[in-house]
């Protein structure tokens, strides 16, 4: 029993520190490191792209929020009736602090506004997004540790070295830490994006499309592991069929826009034909 305990990652006994008046939820502090990671190496980037630090910020800003509200809607559409969080207190479908983030709704809610403050500062789009894939990719690897405070979204027991151990649990009740796997698999994607980003002249925005691939990848598999209360479909989690429609997805618009789709560069760099325009009619015996 003490061996098994041994071999494995503790959870902290709280996620809630009081510090004088103020009263810090460490979910709440990694989301904060997240983004401060994702501003940091997107902001390298573009600026090494020639672009500016001020769009940057702007589109973090509010590119924060609108994230933040898509992944608290999301997580109360599916998980309405699972989480019994959100009907302890009035403020409870409010409560972020106490997690219920849905990457589903993050991702697509920060990328619309985001664009949209990109567009109208001129710039190209497609060029941030690729700018910004590694940073997101960064952010949810280093967000994943706000559920290890948390004590929430492990996985099905385990005897592994490496198993978690909630607290309050015994020493038989060891799980698969998938947090973990999430953070290192996260790492090794974001090493992967660089990698490739200065390796090979990628259409934009196949960065981001690839980003996804890869998240979703891993994400599928994770699904299949953890055991948190979530609404079912055909025998699955429904975020394991929406991890798998996104991989398929961004995998297929991966393949045809890097080989199939045409620039507009390359249309309009196309000879056109030149009109020959009506021909006259001019009769033998008339030309001298």
């Amino acid at each position: 029993m003490t061996g098994a305990l041994l071999a494995s990652i503790p959870s902290p006994p709280t996620g809630v520190y009081h510090v004088g008046p103020f009263t810090i939820h460490m979910y709440g502090v990694m989301l904060l490191l997240a983004i401060a990671a994702c501003v940091g190496l997107t902001g390298y980037r573009w600026v090494k792209w020639g672009g500016d630090w001020d769009l940057i910020f702007r589109c973090a800003v509010w590119g924060v929020i609108a994230g933040i509200v898509g992944a608290r809607v999301y997580h109360l559409i599916t998980s309405w009736n699972q989480d019994s969080a959100i009907h302890a207190h009035w403020y409870g479908p409010f409560a972020v602090w106490s997690g219920g983030l849905g990457i589903w709704g993050a991702i697509p809610f920060g990328v619309l506004v985001g664009g949209w403050i990109v567009h109208r500062s001129g710039n190209p789009v497609r060029l941030m997004m690729d700018a910004v894939a590694p940073g997101l990719l960064l952010a949810q690897g280093i967000g994943r540790w706000g559920n290890w405070w948390n004590q929430e979204l492990y996985g099905k027991h385990t005897t592994l070295p490496w198993a978690l151990e909630i607290h309050g649990k015994t020493a038989a009740h060891l799980y698969h830490p998938t947090f973990l796997y999430e953070f290192v698999w996260d790492l090794l994607g974001v090493l992967a994006l660089l990698w490739i980003d200065r390796r090979f002249t990628i259409k934009r925005p196949g960065l981001f499309a690839l980003y996804i691939a890869i998240y979703t990848a891993f994400r599928t598999y994770e699904e299949t592991l953890r055991i948190d209360p979530s609404n079912h479909f055909l025998g699955q989690r429904v975020n394991f069929w929406v991890s798998l429609a996104c991989f398929v997805g961004s995998v297929a618009f991966f393949v045809w826009w890097q080989f199939f789709h045409e620039s507009a560069d390359k249309r309009a760099a196309r000879p056109r034909p030149i009109p020959t325009g009506p021909k006259m009619a001019v009769p033998k015996g008339r030309v001298r």
